[in-house]
């Protein structure tokens, strides 16, 4: 029988999240087109601006004399939309394998702070003068890691021991940490007090030349703020596949979250992969924070109360178009991080605001969170191109065998038990 590439759970996956990113893109296209034609000073002409820059917004170079858009290779958006997909693709690793293992990990923003707090206070805290850049670097990165690591094992040990659901404790150790980050800093010697309108601010790493290193990357992509960051989150996205996929830790973590109980009955430890689980998904939120901070192109703001940190939300939408895939949170990530580019074009260049892209991300969420529905249609129209039918009548049975010539008649089973000839 010819089979069809619907019938691939894989395929369906594929086009699941790409009919869910065509339906983002064509409803923020919709919106522009009625926001252009329903206002005087907007007009058509501005609508199919945004429109074009909603496509191909990343190849958007400006204006020329003539005030028309043009469109290239834009070297500063290629290495802006890398480097803001670093922290993105880790974050949504931390989901993804909280969800492979049958948990909702929506405590990554306190992770995120932990690691934020960690590795600042060690990359500015250690004096480059007595230490070398590259150790201290190094050492604020694996600090931010294991605080995330750490603060990942809160909602793992109540989940495991006392049955507490990690939701719960995720949102409470978000919170807890967004007050703590704020104490750790408040009345700091690692804020920014040399500049009077920056006191809310923590240094930048770099002053003290502690930042990752570009590794060529600024070359390819002047004018932008790219470090090596995204080659170490790809590495890990790669270790976090084999993991999850390839070694027996991984089938453990994964047969607790498919159930528990029977995981248990086989003799796997539930409880301590429940707790290390989490505590995975809290490392990685850690190192997001790290390669973020530690690039030495952002001033960290203390004053972290006021609001948990966006990017912690963001990776859920990264994996949930990844179908929790950890080498597609690699391009979902890289695609989410588009957005923003795409949303800072479209302020710039038109009278539209880059809030559009947010409508834009929320419906392809939306569709996301449909992507059982839509795997399920594929499949439908997998089975008819090959000519499965459901509704097809059942094939009558075969005709009795008539006897041979000169032969004893067929023997036919009785009804009774036993199916002896009577």
């Amino acid at each position: 029988m010819k089979h069809s590439l619907l019938e691939k759970e894989g395929t369906r996956s594929v086009l699941a999240s790409i009919i869910s990113i065509l339906c983002g893109l064509l409803v923020g296209a919709v919106l522009i087109l009625i926001m252009g034609l329903s206002n005087d000073t907007l007009g058509p002409t501005s609508a199919w601006e945004g429109i074009r820059l909603i496509f191909g917004g990343l190849f958007a170079t400006g204006r020329n004399g003539a005030g028309a858009l043009t469109f290239g290779f834009n070297p500063s958006n290629f290495g802006n939309m890398f480097f803001r997909a670093t922290p993105l693709i880790l974050v949504g690793l931390s989901v993804a394998v909280a969800y492979k293992t049958g948990l909702f990990n929506i405590g990554a923003p306190g992770q995120y702070l932990l690691g934020t707090a960690a590795s600042l206070v060690i990359a500015l805290g250690i004096p480059t003068t007595s230490v070398p850049a590259p150790v201290v670097w190094l050492l604020s990165f694996l600090g931010g890691v294991a605080a995330g690591a750490l603060w990942g094992c809160i909602p793992g040990l109540v989940k495991a021991f006392l049955n507490i659901n990690e939701v719960l404790a995720c949102i409470m150790t978000n919170w807890i940490a967004a007050n703590v980050v704020t104490w750790i800093f408040d009345g700091s010697v690692f804020r920014n007090t040399t500049e009077g309108t920056k006191t809310a601010y923590v240094y930048k790493t770099s002053v003290n030349g502690v930042q990752t290193a570009k590794m060529g990357l600024d070359k390819l992509f002047p004018g932008s703020q790219i470090n090596g960051g995204i080659l170490i989150a790809v590495v890990i996205a790669i270790g976090v596949y084999v993991l999850m996929s390839k070694t027996t830790l991984g089938y453990q973590l994964k047969a607790c979250g498919s159930n528990r109980h029977a995981a248990r009955y086989a003799g796997i430890n539930d409880k301590r992969n429940i707790v290390l689980s989490m505590a995975i998904a809290g490392a990685l939120s850690g190192a997001a924070a790290s390669l973020y901070w530690l690039s030495g192109n952002t001033e960290f703001y203390w004053s972290t109360y006021q609001a948990l940190p966006a990017i912690g939300f963001n990776g859920i939408p990264v994996a949930l178009l990844a179908s929790s895939n950890p080498i597609a949170v690699i391009f979902t990530g890289i695609f989410m991080s588009m957005l923003d580019i795409i949303g800072q074009q479209v302020t710039t260049l038109t009278a539209y605001n880059e809030y559009i892209t947010d409508v834009i991300i929320s419906v392809i969420v939306y569709m996301a969170a449909f992507s059982l529905l839509i795997k399920t249609f594929l499949a439908g129209r997998a089975k008819n191109k090959v000519g499965i039918n459901v509704n097809a009548e059942p094939a009558p049975a075969a005709p009795p065998v008539s006897p041979e010539p000169g032969g004893e008649p067929p023997v036919q089973a009785s009804p009774e038990k036993g199916g002896e000839e009577k």
